[in-house]
C-alpha cells in the first residue's frame, strides 16, 4: 500500500490490491474446481461469483476516474470480500475445504481487506479527484 500511495499509478496492473485480488480468485476457482467442492454447484457458483467481483470492482472503480467513483467501487470490492469469506466458513464447516486452506484463504482475505480500507483511506484524503477531471488521461490517482 505504501508503495502504492507513495508511487501512484496509471495501471489497473500496477495495484498491489488488484495483483493480490486477482490471485485470491484464482485460488478460489482452483479450490472449487476440487472434486468434493465442484458436486455443491450452488456454493461453487456463488463463491466464485464473489471471489471474481473483488479485482472486476477494483477495475471499474479504478477505470471510472474519478476518486469518490473509485472509492465506492472499493467499497463493494470489500464487501465481496467478507462475503468470500462468509462462503468459505460455510464450505469448511460442511467438509468441502479443509481447515489449513480455509484458514490460509481467510489471511489472504484479511490482508487484502486492509489493503482496500488503506486505499480508501488514501482516496478519501487526497487532493487528487482524478483522471476524468484533468485534461491528460496519464494521470495519476
Amino acid at each position: 500500500m505504501n508503495e502504492e500511495k507513495n508511487k501512484g499509478f496509471t495501471k489497473i496492473e500496477d495495484m498491489i490490491a488488484w495483483q493480490r485480488a486477482k490471485d485470491l480468485t484464482i485460488k478460489i476457482y482452483k479450490l472449487t474446481n476440487e472434486p468434493l467442492f465442484s458436486k455443491d454447484f450452488g456454493l461453487k457458483d456463488q463463491i466464485r461469483r464473489a471471489a471474481v467481483s473483488v479485482p472486476s470492482n477494483i477495475a471499474e472503480g479504478f477505470g471510472r476516474g474519478g476518486t469518490n467513483e473509485f472509492r465506492n467501487f472499493l467499497s463493494i470490492a470489500k464487501g465481496s470480500l467478507y462475503e468470500v469469506k462468509t462462503q468459505l466458513i460455510i464450505a469448511q464447516e460442511l467438509n468441502l475445504v479443509d481447515i489449513q486452506n480455509k484458514d490460509k484463504l481467510i489471511l489472504h482475505i484479511e490482508e487484502l481487506t486492509g489493503l482496500i480500507a488503506g486505499l480508501i483511506k488514501y482516496l478519501k484524503n487526497t487532493e487528487i479527484k482524478g483522471s476524468k477531471y484533468n485534461q491528460s488521461s496519464t494521470t495519476k490517482i
